[in-house]
């Protein structure tokens, strides 16, 4: 039986893949691996959210839903977006999802047809590639370095757009650098593509993750960019709520309504008491949401310190979201590695479970990328077997 070429042009997305590895690992050795691979706060979900849900489920919120999400939700998540973009909203283009993922692949099926081009940031979010081949579009990457605070370069931007390109992929909050796009950025960025016939997803589901002075700005914010940009966002990272499944859009009107047809084909509609949960999010109370924010900031100035106490391993403060893009290129150098190897060996030899910066894009290749929504206690012991396993086997 053939398999469909498109289909061999997703890939699976690398933390879940070393999640499993050090799943089994955990499971047949006994070993106690330090998770820092996936992308997903270790924190329960706050207390308000899940009496909410079980609430509307003894309510018997069990039923079916406009595939666009209840109104309850669509209202308070334009009302959230309206105070936190400072863009005004309509409930009327609030689109719910199930995830963030469904949102992505619904941009491209809707905006790409075969050979269309779309842009996306290298090193960027797996899926984004993985969405583009799969609706038949060519995927363009937009290399994001170290050397330029991992922003984006605006003459690379502006020789990548051609009259093919239908969609421009932009993520900040970004994972896995932790990088943010500021209002100055955003304007440039806006500037280059005016002209073009691209419409912008801008994924932000890291928006209240900033732990930098600078306010997060949505490129929805601009001049003349809010009908030609999907704003996308969600309740996994900011509410610990990963499991849950729950993600939301701003469309523009002219492309709501087949943006909502992808929903409606795929999963007919988001679960009913877990959109009710959603309202609580929003508009409930934040105190566990605030504790968890701190603890993401305690833990980011922890690790980098840790890290950059480790020869040949160095890493810029990150800005936003909960990860840190390790520069290992000096290690991979020296002893002919690459950054997949150089993570197996942490998982299999230290215990350390981490993704390879390949598993970003190419542009990735040289750095690894370690979450710290893990437990200050995790964070320290992981830090120190990486360091003393790279003494022990390469005597750095």
């Amino acid at each position: 039986m053939k398999i469909s070429y498109r289909s061999q042009t997703c890939t699976a997305e690398g933390a879940f893949e070393i999640l499993a590895k050090a799943n089994a690992l955990e499971r047949e050795k006994g070993i106690k691996v330090m998770h820092l691979e996936i992308g997903e706060p270790d924190f329960a979900t706050p207390k308000n959210i899940r009496e909410a849900c079980k609430k509307a489920i003894d309510d018997g919120y069990t039923h079916y839903t406009p595939a666009k999400g209840i109104p309850e939700l669509r209202e308070a998540v334009s009302e959230h977006l309206s105070k936190t973009r400072g863009i005004d909203t309509d409930p009327e283009n609030v689109l719910i999802s199930a995830g963030g993922k469904l949102l992505i692949y619904a941009a491209c099926t809707v905006f790409l047809e075969e050979g269309d081009e779309a842009i996306y940031p290298d090193p960027g979010y797996p899926p984004y590639r993985s969405a583009i081949s799969l609706a038949g579009g060519k995927p363009v990457p937009l290399t994001l370095s170290r050397e330029n605070e991992y922003k984006i370069d605006i003459d690379q931007l502006a020789s990548l757009i051609t009259p093919k390109t239908r969609l421009i992929i932009l993520n900040s909050p970004h994972n896995p650098t932790g990088s943010i796009l500021s209002k100055t950025d955003l304007l440039q960025i806006s500037e280059v593509i005016k002209d073009s016939n691209a419409v912008v997803f801008s994924d932000e589901i890291y928006s209240q993750l900033i732990y930098s002075d600078e306010p997060h700005i949505t490129i929805a914010g601009m001049p003349g960019m809010k009908d030609r940009t999907i704003l996308m966002d969600g309740m996994s990272k900011t509410f610990a709520m990963t499991g849950w499944r729950l993600a939301y859009a701003l469309v523009p009107t002219e492309y709501y309504v087949p943006m909502q047809k992808i929903i409606s084909n795929t999963v007919s509609c988001t679960t009913t008491f877990v959109q009710i949960a959603g309202v609580e999010a929003l508009r409930g109370d934040q105190t566990e949401v605030k504790q968890m924010y701190n603890e993401f900031k305690e833990r980011r100035e922890l690790i980098v310190n840790l890290i950059n106490d480790i020869p040949g391993m160095h890493v810029d403060m990150p800005k936003g979201a909960f990860y840190v893009f390790v520069d290992v290129r000096e290690i991979l150098q020296k002893y002919g590695l690459t950054s997949k190897s150089l993570a197996d060996h942490f998982l299999y030899e230290a215990g350390v479970a981490c993704l390879g910066g390949s598993s970003f894009g190419e542009a990735g290749e040289g750095y690894i990328r370690f979450s710290y929504a893990n437990s200050k206690e995790n964070l320290i012991e992981a830090m120190r077997r990486i360091k003393e396993n790279l003494y022990n086997n390469y005597k750095i």
